[in-house]
């Protein structure tokens, strides 16, 4: 693909399309293509710089990629996997794990990437919710497979990268791939998974119930060239940083298919353990890392560091989705960097849809414009469509087309499809507002919008506020039933180190957020904890204390 050098966002918007050939498979059509370009010599020959969790550096050319997967996928199909089995990958940041991805891609069989947070239970209900017939999983797993193990009668192929030993009954990876062919032709026919054959699944975080499937086709790498290329803004031989766990979606928003197709190199950091904001910015600077994603969660971090002791001189793009950017951290990191950041948004379900671009001025707290190639709209409860200024559901026109990377629906859950797929329209679940230039500006999702005294309040305008104060590091804003207002507002916080709870900080916080926002949005009840409840993806459960109130109202 060729980058667009286009002026304006408006430039990019009626000029941007996207050829989808028949039949397409990234693993094929893409990556052993750009092996093959860049073995004559042509192009950025380096896939990837994995740095270990002890800080040792592996450089990996498309080249071994393309070798390494075909000899997994040989691995694979010699265990009996087949096209559309399904095969759950939990590796953490490993080098396996691309390997592993794309040697499905290749055979056919379809990655489920897991988190490494996964109990027995969490693999027994995940295992025969997808009919999972294969695990590839690292060795500090094993055990929790092995104790799910007697109740996934589906599983067949059990395969374990690292450690000494394997229990009876698995394949060591490393031995297993020395013994492969490097040679994986592509198959003919009716074997080639391609097109819209199932490409991969993703569980749902499950922030609002249990986790959902989520499939997507063949199709969806060539969405991701829009992440990779105009909102990562990766030109060739740049390195680029998604700061995120293969476990989940955003892994392969930054961490593989439109970086790839933009020409960059990805560059993985398997740190394990707690979060250093201190680690990640040597890490940055060691590197000349140059372009950089990550949630706001850990701007906020980055920027109470000293930013002056990083060289961070190569940096010069970043990026940030997940939850909304508040103004104070937007400001501090370009004060101390020199560069903005730009915000994006999408889930699970889709790839980018909205989103802040190079050529487009960016607005603190608004997560941009519609991406091209999406139709996007806000609409009210009875439909229509929402006016500049007026709140409405975020919504993808689909009825005359489907973007290129919109999942197919929640497999083996019909109803669930069936309700954020109709009348035209996919239903995204979550609400904003745009304003007069075509700015979205998130507010939540729609079961987490608080309703008081006639007024409609986003629980991350508060949650904004309340963490641009030093006092805060997390906080999580909720509804709490009110006979006289209907509901008030609520915030559970974590306090930075250094602040302990009081009636004076509580009412700090509260004149804070009166003076950051509208002064009706002010929480009227603070509670501090040590933690606030999360998926295991990291998402806050906002479900699960409103829960929490509703039973202790109850005694």
């Amino acid at each position: 693909m060729q980058k667009l050098s286009c002026s304006s966002y408006d430039e990019l918007l009626s000029r941007f399309s996207l050829d989808v050939p028949a039949s397409y498979n990234f693993a094929f059509d893409d990556l052993d293509r750009i092996a093959d370009a860049t073995a004559d010599g042509s192009g950025n020959p380096l896939a990837i710089v994995h740095v270990d969790d002890a800080g040792e550096r592996r450089d990996y050319t498309f080249a071994w990629l393309k070798e390494a997967s075909s000899r997994l996928a040989n691995v694979l199909k010699a265990q009996g996997l087949r096209k559309g089995d399904r095969v759950m990958l939990v590796l953490y940041r490993r080098i396996e794990f691309w390997v592993s991805m794309l040697a499905c891609h290749k055979l056919g069989a379809v990655p489920v990437p897991s988190p490494a947070q996964l109990t027995p239970k969490d693999i027994v209900f995940r295992v025969n919710r997808a009919n999972i017939r294969g695990m590839i999983v690292e060795d500090s797993i094993t055990d929790r497979v092995e104790a799910a193990r007697p109740d996934c009668a589906s599983l067949s192929c059990l395969v374990q990268v690292g450690g000494a030993s394997c229990p009876a009954g698995w394949l060591d990876y490393a031995a297993a791939v020395a013994d492969a062919s490097p040679d994986f032709p592509k198959p003919q026919g009716a074997e080639l998974a391609g097109g819209s054959d199932s490409l991969l699944i993703f569980f749902s975080s499950g922030t609002t119930g249990m986790p959902k499937m989520v499939e997507h086709t063949h199709t969806y790498p060539l969405g991701h060239y829009m992440t990779g290329a105009y909102w990562h803004d990766l030109e060739e031989g740049d390195l680029h940083l998604t700061l995120a766990d293969t476990g989940w979606g955003k892994a392969v928003w930054g961490k593989f298919y439109g970086q790839w197709l933009a020409g960059a190199t990805v560059f993985v950091w398997d740190f394990r353990g707690k979060f250093e904001p201190a680690r990640l910015l040597e890490q940055l600077a060691a590197h000349k890392v140059t372009t950089f994603c990550a949630p706001p969660t850990v701007y906020r971090f980055l920027v109470r560091e000293d930013l002056s002791t990083y060289d961070l001189s190569a940096l010069r793009h970043c990026t940030t989705a997940g939850e909304l950017l508040n103004d104070s951290v937007f400001h501090d990191w370009k004060k101390q960097t020199g560069l903005p950041i730009y915000e994006g948004y999408g889930q699970t379900e889709t790839t980018l849809q909205i989103c802040t671009l190079r050529t487009m001025e960016p607005k603190p707290g608004s997560i941009g414009r519609a991406a091209p190639g999406w139709d996007i709209v806000l609409r009210d409860l009875r439909g229509n469509i929402c006016p500049p200024g007026e709140e409405g559901e975020i919504c993808v026109r689909i009825a005359e087309g489907i973007p290129v990377g919109l999942f197919t629906g929640y497999l083996e859950d019909p109803e669930k499809t069936a309700s954020v797929m109709l009348n035209g329209y996919y239903h995204t679940g979550d609400k904003a507002w745009m304003d007069e230039d075509g700015y979205f500006w998130f507010l939540g999702r729609v079961d987490d919008l608080i309703k008081s005294s006639g007024y409609r309040i986003g629980p991350f305008e508060v949650e904004s506020a309340l963490i641009s104060h030093e006092a805060v590091v997390e906080a999580a804003v909720t509804g709490v039933p009110d006979d006289l207002r209907g509901q008030i507002v609520k915030a559970t916080v974590v306090l930075a180190p250094g602040f302990a709870p009081s009636p004076e900080l509580t009412k700090a916080l509260q004149d804070h957020v009166k003076k950051v926002t509208a002064p009706y949005k002010y929480p009227r009840i603070i509670d501090y904890v040590s933690e606030l409840p999360k998926t295991i993806s990291g998402k806050i459960r906002r479900v699960e204390i409103r829960q929490r109130d509703e039973e202790a109202a109850k005694k």
